[in-house]
């Protein structure tokens, strides 16, 4: 954790307060949070079409899971 003092327009912080219900800290943590999943979702979107999975086998990489009863992989790490 990090604790800052920042100097905000105390409109802004209003509007995104009421749009969380919450308190400042939680509205800002929310607004940073988008902020770094907008950005990677941008990253994403920009290797469409660059990336290739023509040479893996779905079944290959099945086969060296350890599976349950119910087909959930058991973690052995």
């Amino acid at each position: 954790m990090k604790k800052i003092t920042a100097f905000l327009p105390a409109d802004l912080v209003a509007a995104a307060q009421s749009q969380t219900g919450a308190g400042v800290t939680e509205t800002l943590r929310r607004g940073l949070e988008e902020m770094v999943r907008r950005d990677a979702y941008r990253r994403l979107r920009a290797m469409k079409g660059k990336v290739s999975f023509d040479d893996f086998d779905l079944a290959e990489l099945r086969r060296d899971r350890e599976l349950d009863d119910r087909g959930n992989v058991i973690d052995r790490g």
